[in-house]
């Protein structure tokens, strides 16, 4: 059993450990993380109850702008009707792991699709074309390891569909 002073150096070197790790550089996601390669519209996820749906899709690339390494890089996406601030639908991905977006680097193409949508007996175009569609908008918003979300966009969804 380890002596109480090797104890006592072993905690004290974990939390200096620690905090060391903490002291590191801030990156703000808002000028060290961008957007690339957007596309938006409305993703045909078949049949649901025997009515044709489409839900609102989002793809995109990010590259790391900033000098270090940002560690387990996660991405949320609010999906919201352009007349209505409530969101309506949304959707979550972790971009890079414990490995992290290594400065410089840009991460594969990325997508992410809200659960809600519209569901109707029309064919997928019509459905765009209806006169009680309402456009849709999606915000991206990344953080890093601990850090708080910072908004990265604001979409507007194309009137298009995107086929699987």
């Amino acid at each position: 059993m380890p002596s109480a002073r090797a104890r006592v150096f072993v905690l004290n070197s974990l939390v200096g450990l620690v905090v060391f790790a903490g002291c590191g550089p801030k990156v703000d996601l808002a000028k060290g993380l961008q957007v690339l390669t957007v596309s938006t519209g409305w993703y045909d996820a078949g049949l649901v109850n025997g009515q044709n749906k489409l839900v609102p899709s989002i793809s995109f690339t990010l590259r790391n702008a900033s000098p270090q390494t940002l560690s387990s890089l996660q991405v949320n996406a609010l999906f919201r009707l352009v007349n209505d601030p409530a969101e309506w639908g949304s959707g979550f991905l972790t971009a890079a792991g414990s490995r992290g977006l290594a400065a410089g680097a840009t991460t594969p193409m990325l997508t992410i699709r809200s659960q809600q949508g519209y569901t109707s007996t029309d064919p997928r175009q019509d459905m765009l074309r209806n006169s009680h569609f309402v456009d849709a908008k999606v915000e991206l918003s990344a953080k890093y390891g601990s850090g708080p979300w910072t908004r990265i966009g604001v979409y507007q969804i194309a009137r298009q569909v995107m086929v699987p």
